[in-house]
């Protein structure tokens, strides 16, 4: 899943992703933005390859705006509601996570044939070049995020949630910066968990592209695309069950010491990302048809 689980409340999840653009209409022309993996950082494709899949991303990203966009504009409902009514809770950022890694998934389900497709028809030099991309992802990775010492870890995690956090509700209060510290440091090492299961994933991706030919081939893609969690190392699978209560936890007890201010702003940034959703031409041409 996106990175975004680990470091900003779950509760934003599919809100930050889209909204990491200046404008989500820029985000959407780039579907790597909606789901949950993407092809072209490993890929070195050939002319014939891009301009197939450029095809098929037109058709996927329609898709997405007739039939998921509504569902998502419905979602920022829901988390509006639930902010602007004070109603934030453990079991309601579940239920908006819930609803979020289903949309995920969704698409997802939707675009692995294309994946499938595009994974088979690579040569040697393709998949050897992906493989040294991932190997080289793991390398930079390790040097970000595993090189500095726990401490320095704790720090900067705490550092780059508050970076995020001052976005989406103004400055914090002293108590408010606090409780990021406390959340960072209660996540002790978990980039070591996380780093470890990115390159478990990707090894066992790579094992699969290396058969691409196979009959089990799909089968496998879809499981590694859209069913990842189901190959989860048990020690992820714990540290991220952890990681997510941590973050639900952290939102609760921001938003319960939260100023009026910081709320409004909060409900117009979600706002903000509703109306670029709602201009979209293609949503609108669906709602006209």
């Amino acid at each position: 899943m996106s990175r975004w689980f680990k470091h900003i409340a779950v509760v934003l999840t599919i809100t930050l992703a889209l909204g990491a653009c200046s404008r989500v209409g820029l985000a959407y022309r780039n579907l790597d933005v909606i789901i949950p993996w993407t092809l072209s950082d490993y890929l070195d494709m050939n002319g014939e390859q891009k301009s197939w899949l450029d095809e098929r991303l037109k058709e996927h990203l329609s898709w997405h705006c007739t039939t998921q966009l509504p569902g998502y504009l419905d979602w920022l409902d829901r988390l509006q509601t639930m902010i602007a009514t004070n109603q934030v809770s453990d079991a309601a950022l579940q239920s908006r996570t819930h609803e979020a890694e289903q949309a995920i998934a969704e698409t997802a389900r939707e675009i692995t044939p294309s994946a499938i497709e595009l994974l088979q028809g690579l040569d040697d030099k393709q998949v050897a070049e992906m493989n040294e991309a991932f190997a080289k992802d793991q390398r930079k990775r390790q040097e970000v995020y595993l090189k500095p010492s726990l401490d320095q870890q704790i720090k900067e995690r705490g550092e780059r949630m508050e970076k995020r956090l001052n976005d989406w509700l103004g400055p914090l209060s002293t108590n408010q910066r606090q409780r990021v510290t406390t959340w960072s440091s209660a996540l002790g090492d978990q980039n070591t968990q996380w780093i470890a299961n990115r390159a478990h994933w990707q090894k066992q991706f790579s094992a699969a592209v290396a058969q691409r030919q196979s009959p089990q081939f799909p089968q496998r893609i879809e499981t590694l695309l859209v069913n990842r969690e189901s190959l989860w190392t048990p020690a992820y699978r714990q540290a991220f069950a952890d990681t997510e209560a941590q973050a639900r936890s952290l939102f609760v007890d921001l938003m319960a010491d939260s100023t009026p201010n910081q709320r409004a702003r909060l409900l117009k940034k979600i706002e903000g990302v509703r109306k670029d959703f709602s201009d979209l031409k293609c949503l609108k041409t669906a709602k006209q048809g």
